[in-house]
């Protein structure tokens, strides 16, 4: 069956605020820049662009704010970012992806540093942890008034790899490229997505024994989760909402 996702991390966060709503707003608006630049305003042409308006849909970011970042994009308006992966370990081991958008390279490392290295961890080479994960397409559905077998065959049909009960939720894995067609396929039966994007799934856990560093790593992912610059943090922290 599917592995662990970051909504299992993320379930009880589901409840933002306005402040941690406009966050999301601004930096899928920063993917929706990057994606703009490489593939075009198009989202028929552009599949990354148009994976990303899903994506902004489904966290309930307003059609006029999408159009207007697509359009900002697409006159050359605005910041140019880069995109960086930074990898590393958080305390007793953890393995950290950090996915970052920035106009400042400098900047965003020497806070990454700084962040691993005050909570219990360290900054590594690129590969030192991305071993242990694999790239998925992961699409959310809400188990509420499904049928299992009915979710199961359509996600099939529709060209899911596999599928999963997680709580509250159905999780749907795809192959990373094939994430839009199986949503836009689901889509079209009626499915609603509570999440549908690329995440990096580990093949491997670790637990924190220590209360210490457990309140230690829970201070790292927030303050990576507040930074401007993340964009998404990935880790295999088994153990993080007990």
């Amino acid at each position: 069956m599917a592995g662990h996702s970051k909504w299992k991390n993320i379930m009880h966060k589901k409840n933002k605020t306005d402040a941690q709503r406009a966050k999301v707003f601004t930096k899928i608006g920063k993917e929706m820049a990057m994606a703009v630049r490489d593939g075009g305003p198009d989202p028929v042409s552009n599949t990354r662009l148009r994976d990303l308006i899903a994506k902004a849909k489904a966290n309930n970011v307003p059609n006029d704010n999408i159009e207007r970042a697509i359009k900002k994009a697409g006159a050359g308006d605005g910041v140019n970012y880069e995109s960086i992966t930074y990898e590393g370990y958080g305390p007793e081991g953890v393995a950290v992806i950090v996915e970052a958008a920035t106009d400042n390279r400098n900047r965003t490392g020497s806070d990454m540093k700084h962040y691993f290295d005050k909570y219990g961890g360290n900054l590594g080479q690129t590969g030192c942890v991305s071993y242990m994960f694999a790239r998925s397409g992961v699409l959310i559905v809400e188990r509420e008034g499904l049928d299992a077998d009915k979710v199961m065959e359509d996600a099939l049909d529709a060209g899911a790899s596999d599928i999963a009960e997680e709580g509250e939720v159905y999780e749907i894995l795809t192959a990373p490229a094939d994430l839009g067609a199986v949503r836009e396929a689901l889509a079209a039966k009626g499915y609603a997505f509570l999440s549908a994007q690329e995440e990096m799934l580990p093949s491997t856990y670790a637990t924190i024994q220590s209360e210490e560093n457990v309140a230690k790593m829970r201070k790292l992912l927030e303050l990576l989760d507040e930074h401007d610059d993340v964009q998404d943090v990935w880790h295999n922290w088994e153990n993080e909402t007990e």
